[in-house]
């Protein structure tokens, strides 16, 4: 029996990092994405997506998009990658961020239901966003979850919460509670497609994202890619602001990685899991900076006390549970994936000279 999967937003960067990987696992590979010159300057097809990839440029929100995709395609598997991404992008283009994640959602299951087509499974690309700050400890280890940083505080400074200490998100015990436009709409996603998968008999998998990285991402959104900001700064021989302290913490996965999840979630026999996706380990931005700046040898990176709101502190989270449920295990630590990225970016002086 042949099977079909459809990627939204396929021919973005992950989508083309899983590219290769679907067209053997599936005999049809469908990608839906609209091309958006924030991420795709020139609107050619990406070179990095597999020529046997079926492409079609068009926008996951419109109904007469799934009508052309529906019309020609039932699919078996549906990979959902298409999203607005953005932290602090999100609070000032709140409306685009809920048209295509939420919207964007609902006109695809909407547009399923009307035909009649209940894929076997679901997989969701959601984010760490939606944990917000996440729990933290006091010194008696009791768990708190202080919620957002007030404008206030940070014009103040104050970057931590006095007296806690962040915890690593795992997906089995630390609530949601979003900080930004984005992370709200990325969980808003896992619950509208929670309740119509169970209500359809489709099974979902889900996987919250960490800070994902590496060759083939945008050197061009100023929305994405801090590790690809930062290796630029450096090649030309700058240094690196760093905003607040420097000292928050984030978990930096490698592009591989990440592909290597996705896939596994839409070709495992499970359904039903819900799992982080990162190394495990977090760096500072301060040590990251250091990291990309020696590769480059440029000056080293400075403190500005510049801050974004909705960012939050520290973002890392335990992948344990997720090596036992999806049976997947980080390869790439975050210095030998800046190193693959700037080996990347050193080959594209090109591009380099438009930014």
């Amino acid at each position: 029996m042949t099977q079909t999967c459809l990627v939204t937003g396929g021919a973005g960067f992950i989508g083309c990092a899983i590219s290769d990987a679907l067209t053997a696992a599936f005999d049809t590979v469908v990608a839906v994405d609209n091309l958006h010159p924030q991420i795709h300057k020139t609107g050619a097809r990406p070179a990095a997506l597999n020529e046997r990839v079926e492409l079609i440029v068009a926008d996951v929100t419109e109904p007469g998009t799934w009508d052309e995709v529906l019309a020609k395609h039932r699919p078996d598997t549906v990979i959902h990658l298409a999203a607005e991404t953005g932290t602090g992008q999100s609070l000032t283009e709140a409306t685009r961020h809920a048209q295509v994640n939420v919207v964007g959602t609902t006109r695809m299951l909407d547009a399923l239901a009307a035909r009649g087509i209940v894929p076997q499974r679901i997989v969701l690309s959601s984010s760490r966003a939606v944990y917000g700050e996440g729990e933290w400890l006091d010194a008696q280890g009791k768990g708190h979850y202080p919620g957002q940083r007030s404008a206030q505080m940070l014009e103040q400074g104050q970057w931590d919460f006095p007296g806690l200490r962040s915890q690593p998100f795992r997906c089995a015990h630390t609530k949601p509670a979003p900080t930004s436009v984005y992370g709200a709409t990325k969980l808003a996603q896992e619950h509208i497609l929670s309740a119509w998968c169970l209500a359809f008999g489709t099974g979902l998998n889900i996987l919250r994202l960490q800070n994902v990285y590496g060759p083939g991402q945008s050197l061009t959104n100023p929305y994405t890619g801090i590790v690809s900001l930062f290796a630029r700064m450096a090649k030309a021989g700058k240094s690196i602001p760093l905003y607040e302290d420097g000292h928050m913490l984030r978990d930096f996965v490698f592009i591989d990685d990440v592909a290597a999840a996705i896939v596994a979630a839409a070709t495992s026999d499970k359904s039903g899991i819900l799992a982080d996706i990162g190394t495990g380990d977090s760096l500072s931005i301060a040590q990251l900076a250091s990291v990309i700046g020696d590769i480059y040898q440029a000056p080293p990176p400075h403190v500005t006390g510049q801050f974004r709101n909705g960012d939050v502190r520290h973002a890392a989270c335990d992948v344990s549970a997720t090596r036992d449920t999806l049976g997947w295990t980080p390869q790439v630590d975050a210095a030998t994936g800046a190193r693959r990225l700037c080996e990347w970016i050193d080959q594209r002086p090109e591009q380099l000279e438009r930014l």
